[in-house]
């Protein structure tokens, strides 16, 4: 065999041996996903204390981590390899926290567990929703009027100013109008998509209104079957009136705003069909979808939000009755996906 043959084959081996390398590395650090502790784990959050306190009561092996002021609490939980952490309230705070997360630990999947308002007026207080998407209705173009905002020439063109109106509110007159006894009066807040990059999708990006949740964590969610408490845990003798239950579907909703005004709560349900409304669930999405992450979130719910019309709301804040049934359903929801894919 010729030296130059030889150099060749040497050559085309060395090639492929750094090839394969390269894969191997890029595979790895796509799976690693962390910078403080690399077991594959399931990602928790929470926005109140009371809402984690007894999902972190029943897990073992705990070990705690101290992140920028924030405490992630490892462990395992139903037969579920996880970590959890409180949030705080807020867009701004879920937002933050998920993504710590997500970069200091090696999350395979996202869940979301606490309270949230209602929307929906079939829903009772103490019921546990499970929506199928989630959105952020208060991401808006704050026009002047109620005509469709033109600030690119053309009525609903929002491109030139990198923004993008929902197709909810993509016509004259469908912002949110205030009844007055003159009758209705534009606010001019139309809402927007959302724009949001990932790999997937880099490097246009997309606009998005409704992040969806996994498929798959869905038709778990849906397979789990548990008994809500009608009376408090931490006061027994405070009780609400109906039997509450576990709904799964619909659109979810977050924002920045306490949300206490029944005029907007009716238009939010009747303009998108949203089920309930709280200040955190969207901004997990949102980091979820963009670092491709499957996720889902389950809120149990505290009231009709701005309900002055809603007569049970004394017994679901002072009972304990709102963290004990989302917490029974995320229980539940653990116990069944661990049987599916046990990652402990």
């Amino acid at each position: 065999m010729s030296v130059s043959r030889i150099k060749r084959i040497f050559i085309i081996a060395l090639l492929c041996l750094v090839m394969t390398i390269a894969q191997v590395s890029a595979k790895e650090t796509k799976q690693k996903r962390c910078l403080t502790e690399c077991k594959s784990r399931l990602g928790i959050v929470s926005a109140f204390g009371e809402e984690a306190a007894i999902l972190l009561a029943e897990t073992t092996s705990k070990r705690e981590y101290k992140i920028n002021g924030n405490i992630f609490t490892t462990g395992n939980l139903r037969g579920n390899r996880i970590v959890i952490v409180l949030s705080g309230i807020s867009i701004e705070n879920a937002t933050m926290i998920t993504q710590l997360m997500v970069d200091n630990f090696n999350i395979n999947h996202l869940l979301l567990s606490g309270i949230a308002g209602g929307i929906d007026p079939d829903n009772k207080i103490g019921d546990v929703v499970i929506p199928s998407k989630w959105a952020f209705p208060l991401e808006v173009y704050w026009n002047g009027d109620s005509n469709l905002p033109a600030p690119c020439g053309t009525p609903g063109d929002l491109l030139c100013l990198g923004l993008k109106l929902s197709e909810f509110t993509s016509t004259p007159n469908s912002d949110y109008q205030v009844p007055t006894p003159g009758g209705a009066v534009g606010t001019g807040l139309f809402m927007r998509d959302t724009f949001v990059r990932s790999d997937s999708n880099f490097p246009d990006g997309e606009f998005k209104f409704d992040y969806k949740v996994d498929p798959e964590m869905l038709a778990v969610a849906k397979s789990v079957n548990v008994q809500l408490d009608q009376c408090g845990t931490r006061n027994p003798n405070l009780c609400v009136s109906v039997q509450p239950v576990v709904r799964v579907g619909g659109r979810g909703v977050a924002g920045p705003a306490f949300l206490a005004n029944p005029n907007y709560r009716d238009y939010l349900f009747k303009t998108i069909k949203a089920v309930s409304v709280d200040m955190e669930t969207t901004a997990l999405a949102h980091v979820a979808y963009a670092n491709e992450i499957p996720f889902i979130a389950f809120r149990s719910l505290s009231d009709l939000a701005g309900g002055d019309d809603f007569t049970d709301v004394g017994a679901f804040f002072g009972s304990g009755l709102a963290e004990g049934n989302e917490s029974k359903v995320t229980l539940g929801f653990l116990e069944a996906w661990a049987k599916k894919h046990s990652n402990s």
